[in-house]
């Protein structure tokens, strides 16, 4: 299984499948599509209009990882449930981060 990330200079991108208008705001795990590539699966309350959801993602993933909400940001997908969210930080340490909230480790 491939991560749902990957290592760039000053952080990482991350891999995500968002589900809108959901009953709870939660990161559940990874997913991986028939294609072969893994994504977070991540849930939001908020409903996909005027990039509510999209910021309810990011809201979601900077607590999650332990980074300020400004680190992280969509960067691809705006409008599609796949989604590609840069996290600006130290790229071992965030993949470390990744890998405990998930189980997974990239080993």
């Amino acid at each position: 299984m491939s991560a749902p990330f990957r290592l760039r200079e000053n952080g990482i991108e991350l891999f995500v499948r968002l589900t809108p208008k959901s009953s709870v705001d939660r990161l559940e795990g990874i997913e991986t599509s028939a294609d072969g590539r893994s994504h977070l699966k991540a849930r939001v309350r908020a409903v996909p209009e005027n990039g509510a959801a999209n910021q309810a993602l990011e809201r979601l993933v900077a607590k999650a990882m332990g980074v300020p909400i400004s680190a992280v940001s969509v960067v691809a997908g705006g409008t599609a449930r796949l989604k590609t969210l840069r996290v600006a930080g130290e790229p071992e340490l965030l993949a470390q981060r990744i890998e405990a909230l998930t189980g997974q480790s990239s080993g």
